[in-house]
């Protein structure tokens, strides 16, 4: 099916929305100490597309990330990659021809593959997983979930990952709209809170590296708040520094603040690649909260983002379903105020190379649940 696999050069990586799968994301990772790859394929469009007679190549390309789990062992991994999304019966084959054609390019230690697929989930797609008001009730059990994904392969050999790296249910915004239309599109809380912040004297500016600092108390705050896990600064430092502006595929990092009398009030990391802005990161102050400051930093961004071109814009995790009980709930009842639509991806799916490596690898990871790229 893979008719040609061949590694490249970063910098030519093509041009997507997806800040993962970018020239930017590969400098990031770069500068925090990790490696990656980049590589072309060719595959011809009927083999992608079930409806297709089209004989001719479609050719794409995606980034890896290795990363070390240990001294003697490695795993590569795909960040929302590849972007080509084949119909539902041939994307379990792709990927494992895509996997059987790697194995020959990726190091010997390498005891598997992870695809976090940005793809539609398959089971957001069935009738039957949502309920009578229309709520998606999610995925059925792993065992289930694996049997239709390697219909049609031949090894039989993916598998569901016990944990998702990056978030597998998001909502997009379609910034195409007017931004009457927008505001009218939201729920009548929402566009009062915006409403409510100009009145309380709410305003959004970007920032520079000088001022990481803001950003940093800001985060501290919202960590402390939400028992997770606190990234030292100088990842926020890369993040806002990398640049990748000589390669095919760069991104454009801004720092935006929302604050009163200069007393910061939030602050958020919007990405910019292609035609999709992304919210990357988001912090509030513990007190002050009545200013509703997140809610103008949100809308603030938008209209950043419909300014540089973006036709899209991501909120990038919420919980799979509106439930009060799920840690990311607080995320869907406000970033689903404003009026976008949900979508479910498939999250990672893993491809072993070393059956039994990564049997013992996938029990301790579903112990710890912490491995996270």
């Amino acid at each position: 099916m893979i008719a040609d696999l061949v590694d490249k050069e970063i910098k030519e990586i093509y041009k997507t929305s997806i800040i993962q799968q970018t020239a930017y994301w590969s400098e990031v990772k770069k500068l925090q100490g990790v490696e990656s790859l980049a590589f072309n394929f060719k595959v011809k469009n009927r083999e992608l597309f079930a409806d297709s007679t089209d004989e001719s190549y479609f050719i794409g390309d995606f980034l890896i990330i290795t990363q070390a789990i240990d001294q003697d062992h490695s795993i590569a991994y795909v960040p929302y990659g590849p972007e080509i999304e084949p119909s539902e019966e041939n994307q379990g084959y792709f990927l494992e021809q895509l996997s059987e054609s790697l194995r020959h390019y990726l190091p010997k230690n390498c005891i598997m593959i992870r695809y976090d697929l940005s793809w539609e989930s398959l089971w957001a797609k069935d009738e039957d997983c949502y309920d009578i008001h229309g709520n998606w009730i999610g995925v059925p059990d792993k065992r289930i979930q694996e049997l239709r994904y390697n219909f049609n392969t031949e090894n039989w050999n993916l598998k569901k990952a016990n944990t998702d790296i990056l978030p597998s249910n998001t909502i997009f915004m379609d910034l195409r709209n007017p931004e009457d239309q927008l505001l009218g599109m939201m729920k009548p809380k929402t566009r009062y809170n915006i409403n409510l912040s100009t009145r309380k004297g709410v305003q959004v500016r970007s920032l520079g590296l000088e001022s990481l600092d803001i950003w940093y108390e800001l985060y501290r705050q919202t960590a402390q708040r939400n028992n997770f896990f606190l990234h030292d600064i100088q990842y926020f430092r890369i993040v806002l520094s990398a640049r990748a502006n000589d390669t095919q595929s760069p991104a454009d990092v801004y720092l935006l603040v929302a604050e009163v009398d200069e007393k910061p009030l939030a602050a958020m990391f919007l990405v910019v690649s292609g035609n999709r802005g992304t919210y990357l990161y988001g912090a509030s102050a513990t007190e002050n909260r009545n200013y509703m400051a997140t809610y103008a930093l949100q809308w603030k961004a938008m209209q950043e983002a419909k300014d540089k071109g973006c036709t899209e814009y991501d909120f990038f995790g919420i919980s799979p379903q509106a439930d009060p009980s799920h840690p990311m709930y607080g995320l869907y009842r406000f970033k689903s105020g404003f009026g976008g639509q949900i979508y479910h991806r498939m999250g990672c799916w893993d491809y072993p190379l070393d059956k039994e490596k990564y049997s013992y690898y996938a029990s301790m990871e579903f112990q710890n649940q912490s491995y996270h790229l």
